[in-house]
């Protein structure tokens, strides 16, 4: 059935750099526009530095890839995989010549962020939609010889994202001393962005609120207890005049360790795999803060490429070239929000700076 409605899978990924010479000119690509000096970018890349300069996370995308053409052709699910990021090599337009070239005509798009927003949908409808000009020649969705594309929908509370956050948290509270609580952290972002995120403002935080309770609902009925937590952020870097949202994930263990808590699950609930504001962020800053206070600390894993969260992916194939070829379709999902829709509605999402093309959705 997939064939029938697509020609290929996209992976689109955020990107990050190999090796440290990559490293100022990967963050040049992020920031590009914003006037940050390159002195500032050299800071920030000291992260990357304490990792040998490299990124995992275009490891993690080719485990992906490599997991999910191992699912599709154990399911007879005849669509090669392509991979192509918004900040770094292999680039999106690199990857749609490829793909033109291979004759691949209509593609369906994974995008590895699972939650709506600007940074995490919009900015990558819009980076799409100039990949597409640039190889294209063209302003349209086809353009001029490069593929269609057809985005999946997020996917944060399928089974396949959320069963593993459920089985690390399980598994975590039980190492921990009892009256532990759970952090389910995800990237903070501009609170404006957060109103502007949906079609209606505020689904960025609303989703996560929605899955974490759906883990922690799960996780209490497993263990016969109730589970305390809250969702808690990391990876701000706006400037300190503008709002973001709180709180950050070390001032909250510095809130716990103040008020005695005797434990720590920290869950990377806004992450698909251990990209670096994991290594860096929760692994080695929120790790240091939580031994310094003498709070014990388990961090559970990301899904990555757990063989349920790579079955999801073939199932949001599935899914929406049965729903492109007119057949009904009746997702499976958790939680209060319901199904996610795949085309973005008009002003989904919106740039905050202005329009800017984007392909996927009604604007």
């Amino acid at each position: 059935m997939a064939r029938e409605a697509f020609d290929a899978l996209l992976l689109v990924s955020f990107g990050g750099p190999e090796k440290p010479a990559d490293v100022v000119p990967f963050l040049e690509n992020v920031t590009r526009g914003r006037g940050i000096p390159r002195e500032r970018l050299a800071e920030v890349g000291q992260h990357y530095y304490l990792f040998g300069g490299r990124s995992p996370i275009n490891d993690q995308c080719r485990a992906l890839k490599q997991a999910i053409e191992a699912d599709f052709a154990a399911h007879e699910v005849d669509l090669p995989v392509y991979w192509g990021n918004r900040n770094w090599d292999p680039y999106l337009a690199d990857t749609l010549r490829e793909m033109r070239a291979a004759g691949v005509r209509r593609a369906a798009c994974l995008l590895t962020s699972a939650y709506a927003s600007y940074s995490g949908c919009r900015q990558y409808r819009e980076n799409l939609a100039a990949a597409l000009t640039e190889v294209g020649g063209g302003t349209t969705q086809v353009g001029e010889g490069a593929p269609e594309l057809i985005r999946l929908p997020h996917y944060f509370n399928r089974r396949g994202f959320v069963e593993p956050f459920v089985d690390g948290t399980e598994g975590a509270l039980a190492t921990l001393p009892e009256g532990a609580r759970v952090a389910f952290v995800t990237h903070s972002i501009p609170e404006a962005m957060n109103a502007a995120s949906g079609p209606d403002g505020d689904r960025y935080v609303a989703e996560h609120r929605d899955v974490a309770a759906v883990v922690a609902d799960e996780v209490a009925r497993r263990r016969g207890a109730p589970v305390e937590w809250d969702l808690v952020y990391c990876s701000r870097s706006g400037p300190p005049s503008q709002p973001w949202l709180e709180p950050d994930i070390n001032d909250h263990l510095e809130a716990l360790a103040d008020k005695g808590v005797s434990g720590v699950a920290v869950v990377p609930l806004g992450f698909i795999s251990d990209h670096m504001e994991v290594i860096y962020d929760l692994d080695t800053e929120a790790k240091a803060t939580a031994e310094r206070r003498g709070l014990p600390f388990v961090r559970v894993p990301t899904p990555g490429v757990d063989p349920r969260f790579v079955t999801m992916v073939r199932e949001l194939v599935t899914e929406r070239a049965a729903a492109e070829l007119g057949q009904p379709v009746t997702p499976e999902v958790f939680g209060s929000l319901g199904p996610v829709w795949a085309n973005c509605p008009a002003g989904c999402c919106r740039n905050l700076r202005g329009p800017v093309p984007a392909v996927c959705g009604a604007d």
